[in-house]
This record gives structure tokens, C-alpha cells and sequence, in this order.
């Protein structure tokens, strides 16, 4: 199966060297499960022709907003709404879980609840799923189309899923502790509050389900998929 990489952003460039971009470190998160990848840099303005160029697409983390003026937000918005209603899975992760609610209708704010930075513990309908988190932004009204699969006290629409069309998470399985002591080191200091980042810092180390929301991303990508109406691209 062929799964379209959209770089909505990329890792800072003093540790990518060593723990890798964020296509990459998908690829080692889904790695032997029958997938190939291709990888486009949307944020760069490079997209793909057509939704149809993979069997399935996912879009990564950034360190833009969502709501904020960049020139690739649009058009890939516009991706969006062409891959989900040509019925292309699509899979989000932190700014993609993001932009995927908004192109289809919803709305994401920076929150006045603050960071989630590190290990955080989600309900996943009675399943404690541990995973790192980055963020500030947060999904606060839902496209009609979404159902909340996992949440926390903090974050409400901590995971999302649209029929069989998108499935979206706003925290980052990919991301091993090594890469957050890096966005502490070269994105913290100003940014977020140092009794988070000290926190955060407590439970390196601890167990984390990143396999588990692999196993998630897995079946959700292979699930058989609704056939298209004879109104083939209505969503």
C-alpha cells in the first residue's frame, strides 16, 4: 500500500541529522507493516498531483498555526476536501489533526489552557494510550463529520475519526523522547513554561504506546473503504 508523506513542516535542523525528519520518522513508526512512502514538502509548496498518486495520506506535525497566513495552507485545504471526498484515507498527526479539521469545518484556536509538552495519558473509550505531545493549538469545534475517539482533561478532540475517511491525533506517536529533549533544547526556552518543561523532563524514560497507535494507523489505512455513490466526489 502507498502512503503519501505531506510535510506540513520539519524538524530543527540541529538534531534532523540524528533522529531525522518528520517523513522519516513516520516510515520507522509504520516500518514493516506492508506500506511504501513517498514524501511531499507541502509546507515548501511542493504537493502532489493528484490525490490518486497514493493509496493513503499523512500529514505531519509544524510549527505553524493552522489559522496563520502561509501560502501552502490553502491549497492544502483544498487537498483535503478532493482526497476525503474521493474517499483517500487520510491520517493527521498534531498541525495535520489540525489543518484536517479545519479544511472540513471545523475550528482550532492557540488555547488558553497553554502547552501539552511530553507524556500525556489519553482515554481512548476506556484505553490509557500514553503518547508524547507538542502543542498549543487545539481543535475546539468539531466538522460535523468527526467523532471524538480519544480525549484528556486537557485536551477534549484529542483524537478524531471521520467515518472511514480520516482518522487524526493530536499527539505525536512518532516522536521518541530523544526528539522532545531536542524541542526543549532548541524550541522551549521563551516558548514554554520551564515547570513544563521540567515535567516533562520527570518522565523520560517512561513507557509510551506509540506501537499501539501504529496498530491503529495500520488498520485504519487498510480497513475496505465505502464505495464511492454515483455522485462520486460529493462528501
Amino acid at each position: 500500500m502507498r502512503i503519501g508523506i505531506l510535510k506540513c513542516g520539519q524538524s530543527p535542523e540541529v538534531i534532523r541529522d540524528e533522529l531525522g525528519d518528520y517523513d522519516t520518522m513516520f516510515e520507522r513508526l509504520l516500518a514493516g507493516r506492508g506500506f511504501t512512502f513517498r514524501s511531499w514538502h507541502v509546507e515548501a509548496m511542493d504537493f502532489p498531483a493528484s490525490v490518486h498518486e497514493a493509496d493513503g495520506w499523512l500529514l505531519t506535525g509544524s510549527r505553524h498555526g493552522v489559522y496563520e497566513d502561509h501560502a501552502f495552507i490553502p491549497p492544502l485545504e483544498a487537498f483535503i476536501r478532493d482526497a476525503y471526498a474521493s474517499h483517500v484515507p487520510l491520517v493527521g498527526i498534531c498541525f495535520g489533526h489540525q489543518i484536517i479539521a479545519q479544511a472540513l469545518g471545523g475550528t482550532v484556536i492557540k488555547s488558553p489552557k497553554g502547552w501539552a509538552v511530553g507524556a500525556q495519558d489519553y482515554d481512548f473509550g476506556g484505553e490509557k494510550i500514553t503518547l508524547n505531545a507538542w502543542h498549543q493549538d487545539q481543535v475546539v469545534v468539531l466538522p460535523k463529520d468527526a467523532t471524538v475517539l480519544g480525549h484528556n482533561e486537557f485536551c477534549e478532540n484529542a483524537a478524531l475519526v471521520y467515518n472511514d475517511r480520516a482518522f487524526t491525533v493530536q499527539a505525536h506517536p512518532e516522536f521518541p523522547d530523544r526528539f522532545i529533549q531536542g524541542l526543549i533544547d532548541h524550541r522551549a526556552k521563551g516558548v514554554v513554561p520551564p515547570e513544563l518543561v521540567a515535567e516533562a523532563e520527570t518522565h523520560m524514560g517512561e513507557p509510551r504506546q506509540s506501537g499501539v497507535l501504529a496498530d491503529r494507523i495500520e488498520a485504519f489505512f487498510k480497513a475496505p473503504r465505502q464505495a464511492l455513490t454515483s455522485e462520486k466526489g460529493a462528501a
